[in-house]
């Protein structure tokens, strides 16, 4: 219901009736504001920090902002009926609806009513997000958050507050890197809409972001951001992959599609790390600041080199901005957030008969014992292999 159509109800001859109705509906928006407060690090990139040295301006606005998306909220049915809808626009609608029931029922993921909705931010991009980094090390400022911990990224939402905190970050020797993201999951404090600006994306990509989110309602382990955004990223491939065979066939079109993107999901990431092990060989080694910096900037120009004559001949390649693009330690971070160790779930996607459902529930189930989670995936893999041989 959209406030205009919600002010007349409010209104009354009956000034008893009225204030009644009005008292009813703002007690519908006390546990809303209950949780607002608890949205913490939790859109992807849009975050409210609770913690005591974190500007009431900033929390403030945060929550005008995803007040504003959770108000817009429609449901996406509704859409869907209108007979003056572009074709493309209710397909990849219908599109959100399939991918939702899919993860609802054949995937098990927590979704509840998340991606049943439209909204939309009345902005260019939804944010911006910020990460950083020592110069001479592969290691994630982060920022922390109550109830998730510490978060290797922080949301802004005007670039200029980005950049702002950026230039404060590179005044004590910090590279930084300033991206804008297309999605967020509150993790199941609210019922995520899909918002207006995702429809650009063609359908495999859609359907790849959507899944990605709703495992975040699923699992989320608290302080561990390079794991949550990596597994997130696998489960939204391979159940890209799985949706698009049942969906539309095995070999059909957008099937392919969803397999090519994973691979070269899966190739880029091996490309990264070892590009990270190079950094991390020159970052260990006892010489100048100076000279490692110098030295750097040759490994990122020979990477780019080789990234570049690795994908001449592909006609479209997800990553094909990595070789003009600027490179320094914050991107780095950037990337290997979601890119961390995806060879690691692929093969325990494997040593579980590539069944989806079940690779999930292992995870889940392993991880939440208060240990690092990629060592704690890596020892379930071990264990499997063990008992396979």
């Amino acid at each position: 219901m959209s406030p205009a159509n919600l002010l007349p109800r409010l209104m009354s001859s009956s000034a008893t009736p009225g204030i009644e109705r009005c008292s009813r509906h703002c007690r519908k928006f006390i546990p809303l504001f209950r949780r607002w407060t608890r949205v913490v690090a939790l859109l992807g990139g849009l975050t409210i920090p609770l913690s005591a040295g974190c500007s009431p301006i900033y929390v403030i606005r945060a929550a005008y902002e995803e007040g504003k998306i959770l108000w817009r909220r429609e449901p996406i049915v509704e859409f869907i009926a209108d007979p003056s809808l572009e074709k493309d626009t209710r397909d990849k609608l219908e599109l959100v609806l399939a991918v939702r029931e899919y993860a609802r029922t054949v995937l098990k993921l927590e979704v509840a009513g998340s991606y049943a909705t439209y909204s939309y931010v009345d902005r260019p991009d939804l944010s911006y997000i910020l990460t950083a980094a020592p110069r001479t090390e592969l290691k994630a400022y982060t920022w922390w958050f109550l109830f998730v911990g510490r978060v290797p990224y922080k949301g802004y939402f005007s670039k200029e507050d980005a950049v702002a905190a950026a230039k404060e970050l590179e005044a004590d020797d910090y590279d930084t890197n300033i991206r804008t993201t297309a999605a967020f999951s509150t993790l199941g404090w609210f019922d995520d809409p899909l918002l207006a600006h995702l429809l650009k994306y063609d359908e495999v990509t859609l359907a790849d972001i959507v899944f990605h989110e709703l495992f975040h309602n699923t699992l989320y382990v608290k302080g561990a951001g390079n794991f949550n955004e990596s597994v997130a990223n696998f489960v939204g491939g391979r159940a890209a992959i799985e949706f698009f065979r049942a969906r539309n066939g095995e070999g059909s079109a957008q099937h392919q599609r969803a397999l090519e993107r994973w691979r070269e999901e899966l190739e880029f990431s091996a490309f990264m790390e070892k590009l990270e092990q190079a950094l991390a060989e020159l970052y260990s080694r006892g010489i100048s600041v100076g000279e490692k910096l110098r030295l750097r900037e040759n490994i990122f120009a020979a990477a780019q080199e080789v990234w570049k004559k690795q994908i001449v001949d592909r006609r479209w390649s997800r990553f094909q901005s990595f070789p003009k693009q600027p490179l320094n330690n914050a991107v780095m971070i950037q990337y290997l957030l979601y890119l961390k160790n995806l060879r690691l779930f692929e093969d325990l996607y494997e040593s579980q008969g590539h069944d989806l459902v079940r690779t999930m529930d292992a995870i889940r189930a392993a991880v939440p014992n208060g240990n690092e989670p990629f060592e704690t995936v890596q020892r379930l893999l071990a264990t499997r292999s063990k008992n396979a041989s």
